[in-house]
């Protein structure tokens, strides 16, 4: 299986993607992503720039996006999870951390706090760690 582009910030998005998007669409090939992510775990490099997830993204310029804001969110993941943009890695490697790291070390909020679909993660999140802990 050839590597995959991943946006470093994508390794959140996967972690709550309850099928909700910009359109059908980018929702389906999200869906389509994941499940592919999940179930063959292909090597993945870390691209601060258009991904498979990006694909259908109705934000998309080329190979960029015409808002800066996923820019901030890949270098900050990178900069939390001190790794390089085009590093190499199974996805599996690349989720753990960001899960570890950044979900579950309560960082979330210090990479996409403004992001439209926070509140959707904030929620998803809270309720994770409540079952975690839960009797």
């Amino acid at each position: 299986m050839p590597i995959c582009k991943i946006r470093p910030h994508h390794g959140l998005c996967t972690a709550f993607f309850i099928g909700k998007g910009y359109d059908s669409a980018f929702t389906a090939n999200m869906s389509e992503c994941i499940a592919m992510l999940r179930s063959l775990d292909p090597t993945v490099e870390l691209t601060v720039g258009s991904d498979i997830i990006c694909e259908k993204c109705p934000n998309r310029r080329g190979s960029g996006c015409r808002s800066m804001t996923p820019e901030q969110y890949d270098r900050k993941v990178l900069e939390i999870l001190g790794l390089p943009e085009h590093m190499k890695l199974k996805w599996s490697e690349f989720s753990e951390k960001a899960k570890d790291i950044i979900i579950d070390g309560g960082r979330l909020s210090e990479v996409c706090g403004e992001c439209q679909w926070s509140e959707i993660c904030i929620i998803l999140g809270a309720t994770a760690k409540y079952t975690k802990n839960a009797p």
